[in-house]
Formats: C-alpha cells, structure tokens, sequence
C-alpha cells in the first residue's frame, strides 16, 4: 500500500498550458519579422553598400571628405540639432496645455498637430516660403529687423521644427494622460515650490519621452528634402543640405558617389541615434530601479 501511494506521488505532473495568446507563435511572428526587417531595412541599406563599393578608395574618400559634402553635412546635422532642441521645448508646452487645460477649440489644436505628417513635403516648403519670404505675411516684418527668415540657415530651422515638431507632442502627450496630479498635489501640500515639483517631480519621467521625440525629430531633420530646398536657398557652403547633395549627384548620373555620400550620412546618423537611444535606455533603468 506504501509503495502505490510512493508511486502515484512520484507520478509526473501534467503538462502545463502554454498561456492563450490572439497571435501567432513565436517562430511565426519571429520569422515575419526578420522577414519584414530583410525586404524594407535591410536590402535597401545594404544595396547603398554595394553601390558605392564600386568606387575605388582614393576615390570614395575623395568624395565623402570634399569641402562642399562636408559642409552640406555640417549644416544638415547642426540645423537638425538645434530644430530637435527648438521642438524639445515648444512641444513640451504646447503637450502641457492639451493634456492638462480645457479650452474651446482644443480638438481643432489637437488634430492640426499631426498635419506636417500629412501635408506634402514640397507643399510644406511652398507654403513656408511664401510665408516667410521677404514679401511674406511673415518675412516683410523680420526682415527690416535684418532677420533673414528665407533663404538661410533660419529658414532651413523653420522647416525643419515644422516638420519634427509632431513627434515631440505625441510622444509626451501619452506620458502626460497617464501621469496622475496626486503626487503634484501632494508635494504643494507639503510645501513644495511650483518649480521644484516640476523639476523634481515632473520633468524625470517626461526626459525618456522627450529623448525619443527629440532622436524621432532630430533623424526627420537629417533626411528632409522636400521641406527644405524650396526654402534654404540651396548656396553651396551656406545652405545646402546633404539629401539635397545628393540629389544632385543623383541628377549627373554619379550614382556611385551620391550613395557614397548617402553611405556616410546613415552611419552618422546610426551612431547618433544610438548614443541617443543608449542615454535614454539608462535614464528609463535608473528612474524604474
């Protein structure tokens, strides 16, 4: 009798039940993925390898390293940095007010922040360099004040936050839906400055966000062509940008060296981002440790 009770304790336990999910298995999902990875990233990015591998060395660094090419990436890189700065700021008010105050025609707000996603490129830079032109609604007024709003670095700025400035505003918005007043309240109670709970309080668990819409912003910024070349002027050493560069390698037929030029622009811009995401990967570690 002992030795059948020893038995049945003995027994293995039943297989447990995978947990229920709607979608497919991990293989299937996994191999769509890499799948989706390889035919839209992956193949693109490397056939800008291949391309440009057809140029000799001498002649690969000879173009990336000439002064024209380094000063469209200068300036493609320094204007997208400051628009993504600019966009930091102005998107963080601007997710402020919709999320935290009511006001009559807040929907209407709210709806035209994604219309740089919609609006055409070239119509966007259409729109921005009539506006800003010195015969411009906007332009008549900087420029008697020596303010060059078209045709300049400022004008590359201009399309450059117009375009970028959705994705800081919704990548903060959800954060700050869900981010409650109870500890805001609290820390008012106890006495607690408005600056010291916005700053020690608030503003920690919006950086993550506002790092993302910032790299979101800033890699919109280095690619942009349409927005910009009505309004930059296109001046080599002063306001031509390196897809407009590009383009016009493109235009000569020189393949080769507008995918070179394109070659260097990515790896830049991978590392850049990836500095970006690394900072923001261990500030999200060290706020939920």
């Amino acid at each position: 009798m002992t030795s059948h009770s020893t038995a049945l304790s003995r027994s293995p336990e039943p297989p447990r039940k995978r947990p229920y999910s709607v979608l497919p298995g991990f293989r299937f999902t996994l191999g769509y993925t890499l799948l989706y990875m390889s035919l839209i990233v992956l193949i693109p990015l490397s056939a800008i390898v291949l391309k440009s591998s057809e140029l000799s060395w001498n002649k690969f660094w000879n173009t990336v390293l000439d002064e024209r090419v380094i000063a469209a990436y200068r300036i493609s890189f320094i204007v997208s940095f400051a628009a993504g700065l600019l966009n930091v700021g102005f998107g963080l008010i601007v997710a402020w007010v919709l999320v935290r105050y009511s006001f009559p025609g807040k929907r209407w707000i709210d709806g035209l922040i994604d219309l740089p996603f919609a609006l055409p490129t070239a119509v966007a830079g259409i729109a921005l360099t009539s506006i800003y032109a010195e015969n411009g609604w906007v332009g008549q007024l900087l420029y008697p004040l020596g303010i060059h709003s078209a045709y300049s670095l400022l004008g590359i700025m201009i399309a450059l936050t117009f375009i970028g400035f959705p994705f800081v505003v919704r990548t903060v918005q959800p954060v700050l839906e869900q981010w409650g007043t109870e500890v805001e309240e609290a820390a008012a109670t106890l006495g607690a400055k408005r600056r010291s709970v916005f700053m020690k309080i608030i503003l920690p668990e919006l950086v993550p966000p506002l790092l993302t819409g910032f790299a979101l912003a800033f890699a919109r910024g280095i690619g942009e062509y349409g927005s910009v070349v009505f309004i930059s002027g296109n001046m080599p050493y002063k306001t031509e940008i390196a897809p407009l560069l590009i383009m016009t390698k493109l235009e000569q037929y020189d393949y080769a060296a507008a995918t070179a030029i394109a070659l260097i622009l990515l790896v830049i811009s991978f590392i850049l981002l990836f500095l970006i995401n690394l900072i923001q990967w261990r500030m999200s570690a060290r706020t939920f440790s």
